[in-house]
């Protein structure tokens, strides 16, 4: 499976059911917490503005972008806080509508450059269209926080397929964010697809394997479901390992969520 050239149009499609979840909210349902400790919906819909600002800045003024990325610090988190701190100051209503202006704005963005077109991100430079990926990644992740929050059952589609394909590109984010070397050992990926088609990854002979539905993989390497209540498969001792570790995002890993916090989820 290949980075799917519709990634534009699949990020706005991700972005349009979040809103469809959020527009609809009271100002007192914002304050409602979400699985993330310490997290309401508010923060949830902030983080998403400033990531958003942030990926369109890196596609269309790469410079202001690198200008504001040498000036952030070693603490992970605080630089999180402080790129969320104007938009959480924000009041439900204005934050909707700021949400709203940075998606569009990076989708704009992005969909303006060609997708194998390098651009500067946090890391290291990305193609536009993986960064579009890691775009419906911060989305799938956030969005599932704020839709337990609200008791809402999502609906996945093969969108999640750019999601899927970004996680095995950065499959080794898990151990780096323990300070772990990663194995040279050659992972397997085969994932089932909402849609039912297969989607697979690496050498067919590979020993190391996961297999099971994509959107449970989604739900692993966002870290919004234990994988005790997922029906993922390891087969070897490495990958079996890597399941415990698995994230698609750089930075801390935070405390993940608990066995048996959620119903395992729709196979």
């Amino acid at each position: 499976m290949t980075q799917q050239p519709n990634v534009i149009a699949d990020l706005v499609a991700d972005g349009d059911e979040l809103d469809g979840l959020i527009s609809g909210l009271a100002a007192a349902d914002w304050a409602t917490p979400t699985p993330a400790p310490g997290w309401s919906i508010h923060h949830q819909v902030a983080h998403l503005a400033a990531t958003f600002r942030l990926a369109a800045l890196a596609a269309a003024k790469p410079d202001a972008f690198r200008a504001v990325a040498s000036k952030l610090g070693p603490d992970f988190d605080a630089n999180v806080r402080a790129a969320m701190a104007e938009f959480v100051a924000e009041p439900p209503e204005s934050l909707l509508e700021r949400w709203r202006t940075e998606r569009r704005t990076a989708e704009r963005a992005l969909g303006s450059v060609p997708l194998d077109q390098e651009v500067p991100w946090l890391v290291r430079p990305l193609p536009a269209g993986v960064l579009a990926a890691a775009g419906m990644m911060e989305l799938f992740g956030h969005g599932q926080d704020i839709a337990d929050a609200l008791g809402v059952q999502r609906e996945y589609t093969d969108r999640i397929g750019h999601l899927v394909g970004f996680a095995v590109r950065t499959w080794d984010f898990g151990y780096l964010a323990r300070g772990r070397t990663p194995p040279d050992t050659p992972f397997r990926f085969e994932l089932v697809a909402p849609s039912g088609a297969l989607w697979t990854f690496g050498a067919s002979d590979a020993v190391q394997r996961i297999t099971g539905p994509a959107a449970d993989f989604c739900l692993l390497v966002t870290r919004r479901r234990h994988r005790d209540d997922l029906s993922l498969e390891a087969a070897g001792a490495e990958a079996d390992a890597w399941l415990d570790i698995a994230q698609a995002y750089r930075g801390p890993a935070g405390p993940g969520r608990r066995p048996g916090q959620f119903a395992p989820a729709r196979r």
